[in-house]
């Protein structure tokens, strides 16, 4: 028996329904990643003045062709050329990439043992313990960051505890440091890294270690040959979820870290309201944008190569 007019109907809206949903994705990027890039780009590849805004060509639409002309002729790749030659934008690129690493080695280092106590607690308890780690992100993130500056300053809450213990005879120098920046940076990214580590771990078979116990292995080394391998993707989340924001991480530096240890974020904010210079913060924004997409690509072809080993 065939299909009756409003089935076929139906079956129409319900196909169109389904590409519009798979569609909406596509826009979201559309809308908030690629036209604010490509404005972006345009703003890199132009040449600074002191007018508003502070950049030119403008693009004049009413003069026609002459005028898409003449944009696209004074249009200028100079600002990326002072990039790569000037020392202070390079070792912006620098350290934060380095900062970046750091910080997420010592991220995974701290949120690995947390997220394994957490897949091996008992099933009611899991659900709480993930609301503790969620629990900070009730809290608006700029108090908490200046939380750390009273407890981290000379006569703050860490030197009282390091002096009463006798760890030390006199306070410390904790601010305006690199130590500073790091142990904000672990402080607020930790559930980035736990998560996506407790989801890789907490659905691993248990039958699998026994099954390694029953061959001889002991439990250190079933932890580092069953445990850690399968748990492979949810490092490898979890260091992507931190790596990419840490490194252009503005508020942290700037409030913990010192003048020293400037950050490509804290650059980009001085060229952008300090020197007014767009074009150069753009050109700062954009090549930081290329450097990002170099561990995104390297996480995509693992996830190709798994699913191709699944087949």
């Amino acid at each position: 028996m065939s299909d009756t007019p409003q089935h076929e109907n139906g079956r129409a809206r319900a196909a169109s329904g389904a590409r519009l949903v798979a569609l909406a994705p596509y826009l979201w990027l559309l809308l908030f990643f690629l036209v604010p890039f490509v404005i972006v780009l345009r703003i890199s590849v132009s040449q600074p003045v002191v007018a508003q805004p502070p950049y030119l060509p403008l693009l004049d639409l009413t003069q026609g062709l002459s005028g898409i002309a003449s944009f696209v002729s004074h249009l200028t790749v100079e600002t990326y050329a002072l990039l790569f030659t000037d020392v202070i934008y390079m070792f912006s690129y620098f350290k934060s990439v380095t900062v970046a690493a750091i910080s997420t080695a010592l991220l995974l280092v701290v949120g690995f043992p947390i997220a394994y106590a957490m897949a091996r607690a008992p099933r009611r308890a899991q659900p709480v313990l993930v609301m503790l780690i969620i629990l900070p992100f009730w809290t608006s993130f700029l108090i908490r960051i200046y939380a750390w500056i009273n407890i981290l300053q000379r006569d703050g809450l860490l030197n009282d505890v390091l002096l009463a213990l006798g760890i030390v005879s006199q306070p410390l120098v904790w601010l305006s440091t690199d130590t500073a920046i790091y142990i904000g940076i672990v402080y607020s990214y930790l559930p980035f890294m736990v998560l996506p580590l407790y989801a890789a771990l907490e659905k691993q078979d248990e039958s699998l270690l026994e099954a390694a116990a029953d061959l001889g292995c002991r439990r250190w080394q079933a932890f580092w040959l069953v445990t850690v391998p399968l748990a492979m993707r949810g490092v490898f989340a979890g260091a992507l979820l931190c790596f990419i924001p840490v490194t252009g991480e503005f508020v942290i530096p700037d409030l913990l870290g010192g003048s020293d240890s400037m950050m490509i974020g804290q650059t980009l904010w001085v060229e952008f309201f300090g020197n007014r210079d767009w074009p150069v913060a753009a050109a700062l924004a954009v090549v930081l944008i290329a450097v990002l997409v170099v561990p995104l690509t390297l996480y995509e072809r693992m996830q190709q190569r798994e699913l191709e080993g699944r087949r």
